[in-house]
Formats: C-alpha cells, structure tokens, sequence
C-alpha cells in the first residue's frame, strides 16, 4: 500500500536516466571527484577544466536544460555555485568566479563555477580577432591533482568529502 509519499532515492531512480553521463555519476555508478553533495546535487570537478579548481554542478535528477529546472532545484545550485565562488576566490586568489549554465556537452543541466585568473577564461568567439578558430578540449587532469583539489575546496566548504 502506497502511502502517496516517494522517498527521495526513489524519485532520483525514477528521473535517472541510463545513457546519461551525468545521471551515472549522481547515482555513484561513475566516479568523480566530488567536492560537494547533498540530497538534490552533486558538485564535482571537471576532468578538462578551463582552470584548476573548474567546478561541475549537477541535480541528482534528470533535467535536459537549466528552463527545465524546478525553481527551488535551481535556486539550490546557483547558492552552491556562490558558496563555491567564495571559497575559489580566496583558495585562487582570484577577484571572479564565472557561474555559466552551457548545455552544449551533456544533455543533463549542469552549471560551470570557474576561478577567473584572465577575464578571456569564459569568453565568446565573436570578441577574437583572428577568424576562423578551431577548438581543442582542455586536457584530461590527473586523478592525483583532482584529489588535491577536491581536498582543498571542500575544506574550505566546511563539508569533508571522501576522495575516490
């Protein structure tokens, strides 16, 4: 008998999407290198980060885009995402932190928090001079540096976290 109420893992599953990157790692089945995670959302750092200490923030739930966001959901990861400029400020001596939703890699909203040490970190195309311009993914930073990371953000968030 159904008491009308969903325990939250139970809601997780049933918005978990299989051959989602992103819905993988939130349920634990891929490893990250988590700095922050609570029952909605999971902080971890990007693999091919723009800078050291690139922050990846994703719902535990499946959301295609950020306009598909519950409010409340939404709000809870922009407060991450100010929690986390704070501590990437001090850690990084930096005076911003870029907080952007892209979309344009995974299907799985997700929001970029990252330390700007040059105000062309986050930038668009249409403000380079010399066109065309051609593209490479960052590089794939070592687990042993993530770990390092991980260590050094989450302390300074107060919330340990366990490395994998």
């Amino acid at each position: 008998m159904s008491t009308g109420l969903e325990s939250s893992e139970n809601v997780i599953k049933q918005k978990h999407h299989e051959d989602c990157l992103f819905c993988r790692i939130a349920a634990g089945e891929i490893p990250a290198h988590v700095v922050y995670e609570d029952d909605q959302i999971k902080a971890f750092l990007d693999i091919m980060p723009i800078r050291p200490g690139h922050v990846l923030i994703i719902p535990k739930t499946h959301h295609d885009y950020y306009d598909d966001l519950p409010p409340e959901l939404a709000a809870a990861i922009v407060h991450q995402g100010q929690r986390l400029g704070k501590v990437m400020k001090t850690l990084y001596g930096v005076e911003r932190v870029a907080f952007l939703f892209t979309g344009t890699d995974v299907t799985h909203v997700h929001a970029h928090v990252v330390p700007m040490h040059e105000k062309t970190d986050i930038t668009s195309p249409v403000y380079i001079e010399q066109q065309p311009l051609s593209f490479r993914l960052a590089p794939r930073v070592d687990d042993d540096e993530l770990r390092q990371t991980v260590a050094a953000i989450s302390a300074q968030l107060g919330h340990a976290v366990t490395t994998m």
